[in-house]
């Protein structure tokens, strides 16, 4: 399917559904993974002097737990939805969201607590994936990048109200209430989705879970150039934002002494992100996915050399260090959307095991980088500035490698 619009989709058994509710379900579905990150930044002291945690860093496998599991669900999720289809997969994991949320609620011990994460992370591979692939049964090049920028927007408003959500919840009442939190929003989005949310597969384009069906997937996915070299590139990009979200809160408590004010600062960051999405949407059918993406990873660069450069000399004070950062988010804002659109383009005919590996890619990548940048965190911003500009660069160059050099240049065939 491409370009079909909400009365042509498969599901007779649901009334139509307009487009600006297509993009705000998919975009609720997609928050599952960003509010399960972000709500916990402020609770992390907490459950540190909870489990009598002693080394501050440790703390961070709330977050990388999370997107271990995250990662790993990724590589089933797209062959099973392009077996049995999109929604039973999707309510599957949403499920699974919640019920790990619940256990979550009643760890007794750290450990059981970063299970409970890591099986949240795998429910929430589904929606990742599974939203995904929908975007892409039912638009392709410009329209598809546009669909999946205004769900971006929605979603991302999510990372910029999550802490300070967190921090309230964390003023009435202890860490594990953010969990209740958590396990009613997912189940508010799986009964929106079971009333609302149609099939988007038909029976008739639906594979065989048989293992050289599936390989050959795998195979045509990782050896598209197109695909493999974007997914490399977002990874090492996201790596970047994960390990800016996993030190967020030493950031701005231990260097910065912000106290209880810190979601406001992490707000006032990731607020470039909803902007530059927003942004994206209106113009990439103007100017296509490879001007925009091309230039943000540009300016994400140039960004991250300034912060490498300056606190090489000298701490950076924290308007600097906020202002570097808000262009950084608007930056990777502008790419994200694209990186994945382009990503997908040449694979509608397989979106879910495509999606499978592209979410898969980017998470494992990312959450390598980030836990390298992360755990160097010494006290000063120097580990967290260099992985930023290393990391940028590699994903330029693998950008160059795809494009062979030819960087900003729509592609004639897709106007891409």
């Amino acid at each position: 399917m491409s370009d079909v619009n909400a009365d042509s989709w498969v599901s007779s058994g649901h009334r139509p559904m307009g487009f600006p509710e297509f993009v705000i379900v998919i975009a609720s579905i997609m928050a599952l993974n960003p509010l399960a990150m972000d709500m916990m930044l402020p609770a992390l002291p907490n459950i540190g002097a909870a489990f009598k945690i002693p080394v501050a860093n440790h703390l961070q496998l709330v977050l990388s737990t999370f997107l271990i599991g995250f990662g790993a669900g990724q590589f089933v999720m797209g062959p099973l939805s392009d077996r049995f289809g999109r929604r039973p997969v999707l309510l599957g994991g949403m499920a699974v969201y919640a019920v790990a949320s619940v256990l979550a609620v009643a760890a007794p011990t750290f450990e059981t607590l970063l299970l409970a994460r890591a099986l949240q992370g795998l429910g929430t591979s589904a929606t990742r994936v599974i939203a995904t692939s929908i975007v892409r049964d039912c638009y392709v090049g410009r329209r598809m990048a546009s669909v999946i920028s205004l769900a971006m927007m929605v979603f991302i408003a999510v990372p910029v109200i999550a802490p300070s959500f967190g921090q309230a919840v964390l003023l009435v009442t202890q860490w594990r209430g953010i969990f209740v939190v958590l396990m009613l929003y997912g189940l508010l989005a799986l009964a929106w989705s079971v009333l609302r949310l149609p099939e988007t597969l038909p029976a008739s384009e639906r594979r065989s879970l048989a293992p050289a069906e599936v390989l050959a997937a795998f195979r045509q996915t990782v050896t598209d150039r197109q695909t493999i070299g974007y997914a490399t590139a977002a990874g090492s990009v996201m790596g970047a934002l994960f390990a800016y979200v996993f030190s967020a809160q030493q950031v701005f408590t231990g260097i910065y002494h912000l106290g209880h004010y810190f979601p406001l600062a992490f707000a006032a960051i990731a607020a470039g992100t909803a902007i530059a999405a927003f942004l994206n949407a209106r113009l990439v059918g103007r100017l296509g996915m490879r001007v925009i993406s091309h230039g943000a990873l540009a300016l994400y660069a140039a960004v991250a050399g300034v912060m490498l450069l300056t606190e090489s000399f000298d701490a950076l004070p924290l308007w600097l260090f906020m202002a570097l950062s808000a262009l950084m988010m608007f930056s990777f804002g502008m790419m994200v959307a694209n990186f994945t659109a382009l990503a997908m383009e040449p694979q509608g005919h397989i979106a879910g095991t495509a999606s499978s590996l592209y979410g898969s890619i980017t998470t494992v990548i990312g959450i390598v980088v980030g836990m390298v940048i992360g755990q160097s965190f010494d006290g000063t911003l120097l580990p967290f500035s260099t992985g930023f500009f290393l990391s940028t660069l590699f994903a330029l160059a693998i950008v160059l490698i795809v494009e062979k050099g030819r960087l900003f240049k729509p592609h004639h065939r897709t106007g891409a």
